[in-house]
């Protein structure tokens, strides 16, 4: 399956499940004499040594970089158990990489040593300046619980570049996320890719979420573990439960995609998910949560419109778009899933030419966030005069 394009990108998936022939496809789709870069989201369903090897063997020699997916968005729409990707054309987009292998060690240092690296292999290029025409894309372990630290190194290094990116997934296991880099999947790593590009384009991130009166307060949690104990000085799980009207035994993922929790700053809603509950009451949570903070009970609101309102803006801002890249949630097609709801969203993405993933977490300009839809969206413009 392939969209192509003239313009700079062409988008491809396979669904075989045999991981060399998927690789053998998706390196069908996508060579081309012109092409600069191979992004890619695949399920953790494959023989992912066999992958990694498949990919670098069919792509001789183009650097490509992913990761494990809890979904795809495919140029078919949702995807499941496949792998989808989107080729670069060096002539519109100057791409450089950096991998992270030790996510816990990551310093502020490493960070802008990193980004000044990235920054000149842009440069050296020449296709465009890098103030106002480039954008990082961050692919993190999503089991690492160190997104915070090393998103926060990241953006103070990146300044005034925007940024966003996902928390890589494994098909709704919770046990091992992949990020891949140079030949072979890496685990507890993040990948970091600077675009620079002539195209106009638009960093974005929304949620449908609306805020109820409900308020619980945070009284006993371990931070470093994104583990809560307590909430209004009641086990967690227990005073979660009473507060949504379920029993505790009832508790899984589809009931916290539809009852999330959310943080405020300022007058934004950030949503704070909940990933399990433990046999002790205790709930473990996606994204850093501490003693004392407010969370307050959310419930989605409709979330095709939503989706609508951001496409209009986006083109209204950029006209015709080339490629979005979107980084979604993957508590929110849990719910689209629970209300069968995932056809016409899928439907819609396709429309939108958006690539992307189901994640465990989303990151934007410095901030890890849940239950979004994150991404960048790329403008279809017509080339410079001098180009």
């Amino acid at each position: 399956m392939q969209q192509a394009h003239n313009d700079g990108v062409v988008s491809a998936m396979s669904q075989a499940t045999d991981a060399r022939l998927a690789a053998q496809e998706l390196a069908v789709q996508l060579l081309h004499p012109h092409l600069g870069f191979v992004l890619f989201f695949c399920s953790a369903e494959y023989d992912l040594q066999v992958l990694g090897e498949a990919l670098e063997q069919g792509f001789g020699g183009i650097r490509l970089v992913g990761c494990t997916s809890a979904g795809e968005i495919t140029p078919l729409g949702y995807g499941r158990n496949c792998i989808t990707a989107v080729g670069f054309d060096h002539r519109h987009f100057s791409i450089a990489t950096g991998l992270i292998d030790e996510m816990e060690h990551f310093s502020l240092i490493d960070a802008q040593q990193m980004v000044e690296r990235l920054v000149g292999t842009c440069r050296s290029n020449t296709l465009a300046p890098i103030k106002g025409h480039s954008f990082a894309l961050t692919l993190l372990d999503g089991l690492s619980s160190r997104e915070e630290m090393v998103l926060a190194a990241l953006s103070a290094a990146l300044g005034d570049i925007p940024h966003f990116g996902g928390s890589a997934g494994d098909d709704n296991y919770l046990t091992r996320t992949h990020v891949y880099f140079g030949g072979a999947f890496h685990n507890g790593a993040a990948v970091v890719v600077l675009v620079n590009t002539w195209l106009d384009f638009e960093v974005f991130t929304t949620h449908h979420i609306l805020a109820r009166q409900e308020k619980l307060v945070v009284t006993g949690a371990d931070s470093a573990l994104r583990r809560v104990y307590e909430l209004n000085a009641e086990p967690a799980a227990e005073e979660y439960a009473r507060h949504i009207g379920v029993p505790v035994a009832e508790l899984d993922h589809q009931v916290f995609a539809a009852h999330p929790l959310a943080v405020r700053i300022h007058d934004q809603y950030y949503v704070r998910a909940i990933q399990q509950v433990h046999p002790d009451q205790s709930l473990s949570f996606y994204c850093a949560v501490e003693n004392g903070i407010v969370l307050t009970a959310m419930t989605p609101g409709p979330l095709l419109p939503n989706l609508h309102q951001l496409f209009d803006g986006l083109q209204q801002r950029l006209g015709p778009l080339l490629l979005s890249i979107g980084c979604d949630c993957f508590l929110r097609r849990l719910e689209l899933e629970g209300q069968h709801g995932l056809e016409p969203i899928g439907a819609f993405l396709r429309e939108q030419r958006v690539i992307g993933f189901n994640t465990y977490g989303e990151q934007f300009n410095g901030m890890h966030i849940n239950q979004t839809f994150t991404g960048v969206a790329i403008a279809r413009n017509r080339p410079p005069v001098n180009r």
